[in-house]
C-alpha cells in the first residue's frame, strides 16, 4: 500500500547516527550542499550547538571532540569545513568490534555450568584438609542453588551429594546425615523468575 504523503522509517534512508534523529541528519545533508565555505562552517557550528543541547555533556574538550567526530560521520566525511579538531579517527567510532569467541566446552550437565566443573577439577587435586572441606561445602551449596533454579523449585540434597561424588571421581564424599546445606531463600528465586518474565 502506497499512500501519497505517508512514508515510513523502513522506506527512508538509514540513519548513520540514529541517536540524533532524522532532523539533525537533514541539517547535516543540507550543510554539505551549501556553496560557501563560511556558510558551511556557520551551519556546522550551529548543528554542533544543537547536538550539545540534545545531549548535554559538559564543556570539556573531549565531549566537544566527540560531537565533531559524530558530525564528520553523519556527513560521511563530505563536509568541507575548517574542523576545530582532528576527525580523522572518527571512523573508528562507527566500526563494529570483532565478535568475542564464546568458550564452548562439553560439560555433562548444563545446569551446574562450566565454573562448577572447574571447581570439581580443583577439588580432585586438593589435599585433604579444612581448605578442601570449605571448598566442598561452598560447591555443594552452589550446586543445590543451581539445581533449585533449573528444576523450578526442587533440589534434592541426595542428588547434589551423589553428583558431587560422581563428578569428583569419588574424592569428595559428603555424608547425607552429617552435612547440612544452607537454606535456600525461595523468595529470592521467585523474584528473579518474576523479573525474567517482565
Amino acid at each position: 500500500m502506497n499512500i501519497e504523503g505517508l512514508d515510513y522509517n523502513t522506506q527512508r534512508e538509514r540513519l548513520l547516527m540514529p541517536e540524533y534523529g532524522r532532523e539533525i541528519q537533514k541539517m547535516v545533508d543540507h550543510a554539505v550542499t551549501l556553496e560557501s565555505r563560511e556558510e558551511r562552517q556557520r551551519c556546522a557550528e550551529t548543528i554542533i550547538s544543537i547536538m550539545e543541547r540534545m545531549f548535554p555533556g559538559g564543556s570539556n574538550a573531549d565531549y566537544r571532540h566527540k560531537l565533531w567526530d559524530h558530525l564528520a560521520l553523519m556527513s560521511n566525511f563530505q563536509l568541507d569545513i575548517d574542523w576545530p579538531c582532528d576527525v580523522s579517527q572518527a571512523a573508528k567510532i562507527a566500526s563494529r568490534p570483532e565478535p568475542l569467541g564464546y568458550p564452548m566446552k562439553d560439560i555433562p550437565v548444563r545446569h551446574y555450568g562450566n565454573m562448577v566443573f572447574e571447581l570439581f577439577e580443583q577439588l580432585k587435586s586438593m589435599p585433604e584438609g579444612p581448605e578442601r572441606d570449605e571448598l566442598a561445602r561452598l560447591t555443594a551449596n552452589h550446586m543445590k542453588r543451581d539445581l533449585y533454579q533449573w528444576s523450578h523449585g526442587s533440589a534434592d540434597d541426595e542428588k547434589v551429594i551423589a553428583d558431587l561424588a560422581h563428578f569428583t571421581d569419588g574424592v569428595i564424599q559428603l555424608s547425607p546425615n552429617k552435612f547440612v546445606f544452607e537454606k535456600i531463600n525461595e523468595r529470592e528465586f521467585t523474584e528473579k523468575q518474576r523479573k525474567k518474565k517482565k
